[in-house]
């Protein structure tokens, strides 16, 4: 008798899993809810239009690839637990990755977010902060009140990553004021700590609360935060490349729209790090500090390709990942919970340009 092999599982299908097993509960949690505050979360995740209708079948706001759900689910499978004991886990980063996003919007002034308004844009700037607050206060809440005997450690897990976000936003804001050549001027390492901070914690948190919930040792919960934090790194690595070469009809967002906006990202950083004649137009085109038009934006992105922005920046992604499986290869995991984290690696970097 033939024994019929199983297939390793797809990483959108690894993703749909982790869903499956969250959304009750993060249903439940945004019910608990303000019903206004409520009503925005539920748009904001593409479960709802403005006015609180449902989204019929996926939506063009919906869902986000649940990436940090997935991670804190499976990192306990990788420590040994059950994915079902970090589901509250998973809830509380989902939380405060919408929160974060909210805040983010209004700070950057995106009006679109998944290919529709965004929050600020859709309810206005006041109600979207409050939307926000509402989210940062239940993810909290949630994680607290868990009847899991490793919520207090999970909560401090939690308040660290929440203090590294902040510290992130901060320099990205202060960035803005920055020169682009010169003395001043933000260097590589210091645009690649302000990304470990802001986008790397919250993946390098949702790595670590899954091991600490599913009662992994400490040494094995900062492995899998650490490669977590690599992840989140690789991660805005790709979104600065998307946020100039990026397809609108996937970033939701006009093409070279972080170049219009004269946005410091790690493609314009590494180019203007070069002594290059490209380099030396890039900033003389930048430092006018008026908003580039449709020509100028194509002549910027131009350059910074030239410059060897764009190599750079796929380089500095694969640096991290590299180091992200690495940390996976370094401490005992269960080796088919790490199969489907390695899955899942070049997937969410590999998005179309």
């Amino acid at each position: 008798m033939t024994v019929p092999v199983t297939a390793p599982a797809t990483a959108p299908q690894i993703l749909a899993r982790c869903r499956e097993l969250v959304r009750p509960a993060l249903t439940v949690a945004v019910e608990r809810m303000h019903p206004w505050p409520a009503e925005m979360a539920a748009f904001s995740f593409g479960w709802s239009e403005v006015g609180g209708a449902p989204v019929p079948g996926p939506g063009p706001g919906s869902r986000g690839k649940g990436v940090r759900q997935a991670l804190t689910v499976l990192c306990a499978e990788a420590a040994g637990g059950r994915g079902e004991d970090a589901v509250v886990g998973a809830v509380a980063v989902e939380l405060i990755h919408t929160f974060s996003l909210l805040h983010d919007d209004i700070m950057d002034g995106d009006e679109t977010r998944r290919q529709r308004a965004s929050v600020w844009k859709a309810y206005g700037t006041g109600p979207a902060v409050l939307a926000g607050d509402a989210l940062f206060a239940l993810a909290v809440e949630t994680l607290a009140a868990s009847r899991n005997v490793h919520s207090g450690a999970a909560v401090r897990h939690l308040a660290a990553t929440l203090n590294d976000l902040v510290r992130g936003q901060a320099d990205d804001l202060l960035f803005e004021a920055r020169p682009w050549r010169g003395p001043g001027a933000v260097s590589p390492q210091e645009y690649r700590s302000m990304a470990g901070h802001k986008t790397g914690a919250l993946l390098g948190c949702a790595a670590g609360l899954g091991a600490v919930l599913a009662g992994a040792p400490a040494a094995t919960a900062d492995v899998l935060a650490a490669a977590g934090r690599h992840l989140g790194v690789a991660f805005q690595a790709v979104d600065d490349l998307l946020g100039i070469w990026g397809d609108p009809r996937v970033t939701g967002k006009p093409v070279h729209s972080d170049l219009r906006r004269l946005k410091k990202t790690y493609p314009v950083i590494a180019a203007l790090s070069t002594d290059s004649p490209a380099a030396r137009q890039l900033v003389a085109l930048l430092a006018s500090g008026s908003p580039l038009d449709d020509a100028g934006a194509r002549r910027a992105a131009g350059l910074v390709e030239e410059a060897g922005g764009r190599d750079a920046t796929l380089a500095e992604a694969r640096r991290h990942l590299d180091s992200a499986r690495a940390c996976l290869t370094s401490v005992p995991l269960a080796p088919a919970a790490v199969g489907d984290i390695l899955t899942l690696l070049p997937f969410l970097v590999d998005r179309r340009m």
